[in-house]
């Protein structure tokens, strides 16, 4: 699994000539480290003094940070192995008619699955744009760059993981399946940006 290696082995395989750990994993990290900082932030206000009136909440995010972490490290893997999955079924046995109507079935299944697990990065992304805000506005202000940089970092890996959908929208042929998924990623490019202007407008430095 590729969130068990160290950074450097997982550099290197992104850097190498293959097709995984593509865009959409990395995508995935950068919403996770970012997640992290997020909570850092959290972390760092919690027990402070000055920031009492604050600390339920910091404890609050810092959970809410910690579960979107998890669950974008898990996706750092599943994107990886969505990818493999696409890649399994364009290898599929094409010979007879029946073979053929597999192929075609099983393809589109693996690239709906494509598309459907950066859109949950996107997704958290957002929540963690949302975290970081209020961890800059509430927050330690000695942490407030770190918030900036989650807010940053969070932004980026939501843009990469709408555009992973989109690549994989341009292959589906579920008309129905590619309009809801075009709306909602509009609307998620859309509230990313304002999000992060928003959180990036309390930063102090």
């Amino acid at each position: 699994m590729l969130v068990d290696i160290n950074i450097k082995e997982y550099l290197d395989k992104a850097a190498a000539g293959k097709a995984v750990p593509g865009g959409g994993s990395v995508a995935a990290l950068n919403a996770a480290l970012a997640a992290s900082l997020a909570e850092m932030v959290a972390n760092l206000t919690v027990g402070k003094k000055g920031y009492e009136a604050v600390e339920e909440e910091m404890k609050a995010l810092a959970k809410e940070a910690s579960q979107l972490r998890n669950n974008l490290t898990a996706a750092i893997d599943q994107d990886a192995d969505a990818y493999t999955e696409v890649m399994a079924a364009y290898r599929l046995p094409k010979k007879t008619d029946q073979e053929i109507t597999l192929r075609q079935q099983k393809i589109q299944e693996a690239i709906k699955h494509a598309a459907l697990v950066p859109l949950e990065v996107a997704r958290d992304a957002l929540a963690v744009i949302e975290l970081a805000g209020r961890a800059i506005q509430k927050g330690n202000k000695n942490a407030s760059s770190d918030g900036a940089v989650a807010a940053m970092n969070a932004r980026t890996a939501a843009l990469a993981a709408i555009y992973n959908v989109k690549i994989n929208l341009k292959s589906i042929k579920d008309d129905s399946f590619v309009e809801k998924l075009s709306q909602e990623v509009k609307e998620l490019e859309n509230q990313v940006v304002k999000k992060e202007n928003e959180a990036l407008s309390h930063v102090a430095i």
